[in-house]
């Protein structure tokens, strides 16, 4: 049974323990070895073990939208988040049925421009098309109690944007999900986790209420709303290295050891002079 803690104020807020928010990508069968973006295609019956591990020990996963009182700190209790970047059609077609059966929720972040289209930013990588959902399957997915979240229009590299281009690719995307949608859109995730400052200022004055990176880590009291971090899912993850870092401080010690302070998925990355961006787009897409 789920056991909520509600206080007033700093007390609660200083209290809260850290949130592990877990960035899945595909849920469906991984293509062949060597095939591109591969570690990011998860086995359902892997996310299921995960998903239902972690229920067993007392754990709640939670949308985006139903974790923001707790990353405030008005809430407290043993929850995590599940996001699932990109919008594929397997999240609803697999993903989906696992996580209504364990009663959890999940926020799936949508590319606008592509909605019932394919993972085009993927294909001059060698990556095969994948569906992605269209509006009737959003819908559906919302009906089941998930979230809808913004991907940008185009799964853009921020980073490599002007400030126009930047601006109109979060804000569009917002706007184009609740015109389609016909719901506030209150979550956005940063392409790859590249993002600088004025990306974040983006995000806030657009009007989201949270923004999503790929900083390894579990979100802590003091952490910048717009600026989450996420702990990345991959294939040759194993189980008790996944429930470590939901249920301990394994992934803040693994990524503040000196080997992994060079990279910009640690929180303790210093980027080198001239290296503007935060986040790293080798391995998420």
């Amino acid at each position: 049974m789920q056991h909520d803690t509600r206080q007033t104020g700093m007390d609660l807020r200083s209290a809260r323990r850290p949130i592990a928010i877990l960035s899945y990508h595909q849920t469906t069968r991984p293509p062949r070895r060597g095939t591109p973006v591969r570690s990011l295609v998860l086995p359902p019956r892997r996310l299921a073990r995960q998903l239902w591990s972690l229920r067993l020990l007392g754990w709640r996963g939670l949308s985006l939208r139903e974790l923001e009182p707790y990353l405030r700190g008005d809430r407290t209790g043993k929850v995590f988040g599940i996001t699932l970047d990109d919008g594929y059609l397997n999240n609803y077609e697999e993903a989906l049925p696992i996580l209504r059966e364990a009663g959890f929720t999940a926020t799936a972040f949508i590319v606008s421009a592509q909605i019932g289209g394919s993972n085009v930013w993927d294909h001059a990588k060698g990556a095969p098309p994948v569906p992605l959902m269209n509006v009737g399957h959003m819908r559906a997915w919302m009906a089941a109690g998930m979230e809808i979240g913004s991907h940008t229009r185009n799964h853009v590299n921020l980073c490599e944007c002007d400030p126009d281009t930047a601006r109109e690719e979060i804000a569009g995307s917002k706007r184009e999900l609740e015109q389609a949608l016909g719901i506030e859109v209150r979550s956005f995730c940063y392409p790859y986790g590249e993002h600088r400052a004025e990306h974040a200022q983006m995000v806030r004055d657009a009007g989201y209420a949270m923004g999503t990176t790929i900083v390894s880590s579990r979100a802590r009291a003091d952490d910048d709303l717009a600026l989450l971090p996420r702990i990345s899912v991959h294939l040759h993850d194993r189980l008790p290295r996944l429930l470590a870092q939901v249920t301990t401080n394994y992934e803040d010690w693994r990524m503040g050891r000196p080997k992994n302070r060079s990279q910009p998925t640690s929180r303790w990355y210093q980027p080198a002079a001239g290296v503007p961006s935060i986040g790293s787009g080798a391995t998420s897409s």
